[in-house]
């Protein structure tokens, strides 16, 4: 009976946890930054509404508050069993309607403690659905599936290469920022981490000559099935804009630098993420050959595994062999999906015509969110958390040449700064200058008032800015007409950019593109302003400073 009990339980709850954020998302996404329609319902749905064809079959969406909407639409075929490890295969053909009402599954991952009773599950809240290796799917918002042709927004979500969805946070959502920008936007789910970059290249069998990267090979074949489709969708397959933040903002510079992706992608964002290379194909094949050691060098005992069996056995095997932060499972430099060297190098390539926007957060990891005693700390303190807690010899020095650069900031602030640390991102700014296509490059400093003012512009914060979700997410921004007002100054240069590969609009002072000698970098909040090289000096003292290992060892963490 108990047993009984506990099983009408979990289904209730299962229940809930799928429906609650659907309605939720139903009630919400259309009362974001935009008020909800007065003059009939906001929601339609029925049997010939919403229906539009795509090369495989057609799809039945719903329109809520003006903008179609369709979610979980199959863009490649299961990569379970014999497809584990392959290039990407196209998705059966239907008969009939397909329903794209809901989200579609989520690639395989780390599903533990993602939902503990703190702070952080408070402001990140992620959305989580069914998991399993049929995640080839992604969602569409448009203002019309007319003959329009819209701007097209891909987006590529964050979670480095290891975890993540096209809906982890509401502020993915897309239906704002079509609506008011007129443009179509598209977000994508692909294989993550083992299941998207085990590199069994030296396996012997040519078949797998690919397997180190097939997870972003997914994220070319989601762009194909764009160029292909998204014309029945209102948009321009001839204007196509990829933004990601996070490991997202890498995948951006991963895919523009695919030579497969030529042709599909015009205009590129990367926010907290960026790439100049690949991982090494040595040590991917390292661990790949590792792997199938363990089976007694038989791959196909790898592709019939459970996927969590598969899962468990790839990381453990990942983790001896003492890899880096991604855990060994990243996208390898082959030097045929992706370039060997440093990505931009070379102007024949076509990412030499796509221009790139780079922007990250002044306070990547707040440090005293959840700490009010660290928001009071004294310089002294200051420069003590830097020597001491992130092995800093000449923390003094570096402390005062941030501080000299942004004097209005707090001890605790310039920490901040310090830890973010953005000289990745000025490097990938530099190398991507090689090309003929511009570069521009942001710095996102608006400090929501949660937390008695201590949650900052951290990781992630920024996406429902660029997405006019202010209103939607407010657990990041607290919503309201400020953070709208943040939002209306960097959602116009974005839309601006997409349009025309600038993002000069009416909304922000003139941004110009980015040189090595000036450094422009536009710097938003609530009053933007433009600066040159704000903290060069100061950046060329943190040479390899690593803020992700100095995230771990901070007090308090933000992800």
């Amino acid at each position: 009976m108990f047993i009984f009990a506990s099983l009408i339980t979990l289904s209730i709850m299962r229940l809930y946890r799928i429906l609650l954020p659907a309605l939720f998302a139903a009630v919400c996404c259309g009362c974001g930054n935009q008020a909800p329609r007065e003059d009939g319902p906001r929601l339609q749905i029925g049997d010939d509404i919403a229906i539009t064809q795509t090369q495989y079959g057609k799809v039945q969406g719903y329109i809520l508050d003006g903008v179609y909407t369709y979610l979980g639409i199959p863009y490649g075929a299961p990569t379970g069993g014999e497809n584990r490890f392959m290039p990407p295969q196209k998705p059966a053909s239907w008969d009939g309607i397909r329903p794209a009402l809901f989200y579609g599954n989520d690639a395989p991952q780390n599903m533990d403690n993602k939902w503990q009773n703190n702070a952080s599950t408070f402001t990140d809240h992620w959305n989580y659905y069914d998991v399993s290796e049929d995640c080839l799917n992604l969602n569409v918002w448009t203002p019309a599936p007319d003959a329009k042709k819209r701007p097209v927004l891909v987006w590529m979500h964050g979670g480095g290469f290891a975890a993540g969805n096209s809906i982890e946070q509401d502020g993915y959502h897309g239906a704002n920022l079509a609506r008011e920008g007129d443009i179509v936007f598209v977000s994508v789910n692909h294989r993550l981490n083992a299941f998207g970059f085990t590199d069994l290249s030296a396996c012997g069998d040519p078949a797998f000559k690919y397997s180190g990267n097939v997870g972003v090979l997914d994220l070319v074949a989601a762009l194909q099935w764009v160029h292909d489709n998204i014309a029945n969708f209102g948009g321009d397959p001839g204007n196509v804009t990829i933004m990601g933040q996070s490991g997202g903002g890498a995948k951006v510079c991963d895919v523009i630098s695919m030579p497969s992706a030529a042709g599909l992608v015009h205009k590129a964002v990367g926010l907290s993420g960026n790439a100049t290379s690949a991982s090494d194909p040595v040590a991917s094949a390292a661990i790949g050959s590792a792997i199938l050691k363990a089976v007694g060098g038989d791959v196909k005992k790898l592709q019939a595994m459970p996927w969590e069996e598969y899962y468990t056995l790839a990381h453990a095997v990942a983790a001896q062999a003492n890899t880096d932060a991604m855990g060994g499972f990243a996208p390898v430099a082959d030097g045929e999906v992706l370039p060997a060297g440093t990505f931009y190098q070379d102007r024949q390539a076509h990412s030499n015509n796509i221009p790139l926007m780079l922007c990250t957060t002044s306070s990547e990891f707040s440090l005293s969110k959840e700490n009010a005693q660290m928001e009071a700390i004294s310089v002294e303190d200051a420069v003590a958390l830097v020597r001491d807690s992130f092995g800093q010899p000449d923390a003094e020095t570096v402390f005062k040449a941030f501080q000299a650069a942004f004097p209005e900031k707090k001890p605790i602030e310039i920490v901040n700064m310090i830890v973010a640390n953005r000289e990745n991102v000025i490097a990938t700014a530099d190398a991507k200058y090689n090309q003929e296509a511009p570069v521009y490059l942001a710095l996102f400093d608006y400090n929501a008032p949660l937390f008695n003012g201590r949650i900052r512009a951290f990781h992630c914060s920024d996406i429902c800015y660029w997405f006019r979700n202010t209103d939607l997410m407010v657990t990041h921004t607290g919503g309201g007409p400020e953070p709208r007002k943040v939002s209306e100054q960097m959602s116009a240069a974005l839309l601006a950019f997409m349009r025309t590969g600038n993002p000069n609009c009416k909304e922000i002072p003139e941004w110009p593109a980015y040189t090595p000698e000036d450094c422009p970098t536009m710097i938003f909040s609530v009053k933007s302003e433009m600066r040159n090289a704000p903290d060069r000096e100061a950046l060329s003292m943190l040479k390899g400073f690593n803020p992700w290992r100095m995230m771990r060892a901070a007090p308090a963490e933000e992800e």
